[in-house]
């Protein structure tokens, strides 16, 4: 278990950079100039909106297809990259993100309905942290801050760009992403377990209600 005085101490007289996102980051959108009949016979592959909001980091078996030919200019996703939803019909789960932390060799690109942020060359921040950083509370609440709408809410860019960041040094990115994913796996294992407990407390209520509302049924005499 780890112990609070040892976070403490982890963060204890580190020096953190809040950086401007606009100023350590560009922002790219999603594909553009498609219609439906593209999305029939793809030959190549793309991240859907879905697949963004549903993940903390991009699900690569769950990729979907669309028909992109050489001429057109399309944005790629990369390695590195944090992708985010473009809009949602609340400002709170407006703009989820997902980072991307598969390499990868095919060519993969972005739905039409998010954006992609793709970090300078000369900022050292690991995908890994990024994919909690921007799903983190008070991260949540600043994005959210940069929608608005009234039945729908979209992620002003503007405002996106403006948003502060915290890049803290990479040996603690990388000791934070270890206590986080140790802190995940945990709970998925106890998910797991008390899922398969109710399965089965499920299957024996099943069992007995049905035994004992099982009454043999008696001939009743005319």
């Amino acid at each position: 278990m780890i112990k609070p005085n040892y976070m403490e101490k982890l963060l204890d007289g580190i020096e953190v950079k809040w950086e401007i996102l606009g100023d350590v980051a560009e922002l790219y959108g999603g594909l553009s100039g498609k219609n439906k009949e593209d999305f029939s016979n793809g030959n190549a592959l793309y991240i859907s909106y879905k697949n963004i909001f549903d993940n903390i980091v991009i699900n690569f078996d769950k990729l979907e297809s669309v028909k992109v030919i050489d001429s057109e200019n399309q944005h790629e996703v990369k390695y590195g990259d944090v992708l985010f939803t473009g809009s949602s019909e609340t400002a709170e789960d407006a703009g989820m993100s997902s980072a991307v932390t598969t390499k990868f060799e095919e060519k993969v690109y972005l739905n039409s309905f998010s954006f992609g942020v793709r970090f300078n060359d000369d900022i050292n921040i690991i995908p890994e942290f990024s994919k909690y950083l921007f799903r983190s509370h008070f991260m949540r609440i600043e994005i959210a801050k940069t929608a608005s709408g009234v039945t729908r809410f979209n992620i002003s860019k503007a405002r996106f760009k403006k948003l502060q960041i915290p890049i803290p040094p990479i040996e603690v990115q990388e000791e934070i992403v270890s206590i986080l994913d140790t802190f995940t796996e945990l709970t998925a294992e106890l998910t797991a377990e008390l899922t398969a407990e109710l399965t089965a407390r499920n299957k024996q209520y099943e069992y007995y209600r049905n035994m004992l509302l099982s009454f043999p049924k008696v001939q009743v005499e005319e």
